[in-house]
């Protein structure tokens, strides 16, 4: 039976990831610290990352397929952000999100290899003026992705999944249906916001493309194609 770990898997995209995978026959181990988790696990904490991987292995042996989605949002200026607010963000969504790449990446070299799927965001490609932090954190994430790649090569391959605005708990209460988030949907090639299962299907389709490592998909309907001046020279809203 193939196994896997979802780090972040209580809610949003993880959650839609395991769903997937368990119904696919998949023996599932959700990491987070919150929600459906079997193993409670803070990824900023080295030791209660090598523990959960330490626990992972007991339970159901050195998995081959690792999905990363947790993650931290930020809303901020750069000239109001709090210097610690630097690094709570970095701290989780790059170097959290490496520490427990690596220690699940050990076993996995040692055992025959797999693949790992990690969560990054269009964010890192595309300057945000109100989340300058979040921006930076993903925009590490990627090299990340891309070094690890080239590491743990040939036995592991790690890849990445850029989402646009997907309806997650990330939002908060913001209203769907008015306001930035109708506006986004309505800039959006596809003409919606992204749902959790939409990007779960692109991080499974990559962990079973064998062809791929090193790059990080950008799956967000279309948003991302558009240039911010429009053919007549207005900045687009």
């Amino acid at each position: 039976m193939t196994t896997a770990v979802v780090i972040g898997g209580g809610s949003g995209i993880g959650a839609a990831v395991v769903d997937r995978q368990r119904l696919q026959g998949v023996e599932v181990l959700v990491w987070d610290l919150g929600g459906e988790a079997d193993i409670r696990c803070d990824i900023t904490d080295t030791e209660q990352v090598d523990a959960a991987t330490v626990e992972t292995i007991e339970r159901i042996g050195t998995p081959s397929l690792v999905t990363v989605t947790a993650g931290v949002g930020h809303s901020a200026f750069l000239l109001d952000a709090p210097a610690d607010d630097w690094d709570r963000v970095l701290g989780t969504n790059a170097k959290g999100v490496w520490l427990a790449m690596r220690s699940l990446a050990r076993p996995m070299l040692d055992s025959g290899g797999g693949s790992i799927v990690v969560t990054s965001s269009v964010s890192a490609q595309l300057a945000d003026k109100l989340m300058g932090l979040y921006c930076v954190s993903k925009a590490a994430l990627d090299m990340v992705i891309k070094v690890a790649a080239l590491e743990w090569a040939p036995d592991v391959r790690v890849n990445g999944v850029a989402p646009g605005v997907t309806d997650t708990a990330m939002l908060g209460p913001a209203p769907r249906d008015r306001g930035w988030l109708l506006g986004v949907a309505e800039r959006t090639v596809l003409g919606r916001l992204g749902t959790p299962d939409d990007i779960a299907q692109a991080i499974l389709a990559i962990h079973e493309t064998s062809w791929v490592t090193g790059q990080v998909l950008t799956c967000d309907g279309g948003l991302s194609l558009h240039s911010p001046i429009d053919p007549l020279g207005r900045i687009a809203p």
